[in-house]
């Protein structure tokens, strides 16, 4: 059966069990989660010793799984076979393992718990494991087996899901915190709890997580970050911007080009889909972007009035020849620093692109 991550950490807080789990998916954060949970938890500690077992996927194959998965359980009611990084197993979807595969997904061991713990992709549904797997009317997946799909968050649902988890921890983080932390980490799940466990252990009682903690624990200088940089641009800031630039080269460590350069991208694309809708952007365009606060649309309200619709697409080209820089297309000698304070200079100085990209 095909369970949410949710549901199946609910299950296992009530105790039940099932005899398979198959995690997989692009997020790795909730496959992480449920597999530590099972390991942590199944068995207690006296127990794991003889029935507790960690494997992983490339220095295992499908009989050595299969192998642990059948023995039973000694002086205890489990055992725990945990596959990690099961894909790695070289020959898990291979014709000659298929049918012993296969058989053991259909009638379990019910006394063994297997995980696999699948990231970074999901099963092809074409072939056969996936087929399997997922079920269909005709033929229903595996009874014992839980499938769990784990798919990164879109942009407009990271705000969201942050604020949930700080709610979680019966703690609170204000507007700008959150639009902070949801614009400069991204979707990644794992990195983004990490940062916030930290803040979490060093909030004073009574406080909310805010935008100064934000600055001072993930390491972003108050004055001289990607977001100041962005309000320069969009308000042609050039004695800003050039402050900031400055900055970021003389501490290049803590301002990598590429997720700057990821920032404005995110910026400019933005801009670039607010300029196609129809009239001014509503309340439901705002929040399909992930622009739940007012504190973060105020750079798009301006740079729709400084940047026209052909001036943000240029930029957007220009963003993209720059990353290509970074990577050592055609970029010559240029060090990073020199690469983005090119970039800022085209984005406040309106060259044609024709002649920039001519060079």
């Amino acid at each position: 059966m095909t369970l949410s991550p949710d549901e199946i950490l609910k299950q296992l807080q009530q105790r039940q069990f099932a005899p398979v789990y198959f995690l997989q998916g692009e997020e790795p954060y909730y496959i992480d989660q449920v597999a530590d949970l099972l390991e942590k938890h199944v068995l207690p500690e006296h127990e794991k010793g003889f029935n507790q077992v960690v494997m992983y996927g490339k220095d295992t194959d499908v009989a050595g799984i299969l192998n642990q998965a059948k023995r039973f359980p000694m002086m205890a009611e489990r055992s725990v076979v945990i596959v990690k990084e099961a894909q790695a197993v070289a020959d898990l979807e291979n014709e000659k393992t298929w049918p012993f595969l296969e058989a053991y997904l259909r009638n379990p061991l019910q006394s063994t718990v297997l995980v696999f713990c699948y990231k970074h992709k999901t099963l092809d549904a074409r072939k056969k494991l996936g087929k399997l797997l997922a079920g269909d009317k005709k033929e229903p997946a595996p009874a014992g087996t839980v499938l769990m799909t784990s798919k990164k968050l879109y942009d407009n649902q990271v705000a969201p899901w942050l604020s949930n988890y700080v709610r979680s921890k019966n703690q609170q983080i204000t507007p700008q915190a959150t639009a902070m932390l949801a614009e400069y980490i991204g979707g990644e799940l794992g990195r983004l709890t990490n940062e916030v466990d930290k803040m979490l252990i060093n909030l004073l009682p009574g406080h909310s997580i805010d935008e100064d903690l934000v600055q001072r624990m993930v390491g972003i200088s108050k004055e001289y970050n990607i977001f100041e940089l962005q309000s320069a641009l969009v308000r042609r800031d050039v004695l800003k911007a050039n402050r900031i630039l400055l900055y970021f080269e003389a501490n290049p460590k803590n301002n990598p080009l590429i997720p700057n350069l990821t920032l404005l991208f995110n910026y400019f694309s933005r801009l670039l889909v607010l300029h196609q809708l129809p009239g001014s952007p509503a309340e439901a365009d705002w929040l399909k972007m992930g622009l739940r606060f007012p504190i973060q649309r105020q750079d798009y309200q301006v740079g729709l009035k400084v940047f026209d619709f052909h001036r943000t697409r240029d930029i957007v080209h220009l963003i993209r020849r720059a990353d290509a820089q970074s990577k050592g297309i055609d970029s010559g000698s240029m060090t990073d620093g020199e690469i983005l304070r090119e970039l800022i200079w085209l984005i406040i100085h309106p060259v044609p692109l024709h002649a920039v990209v001519g060079q």
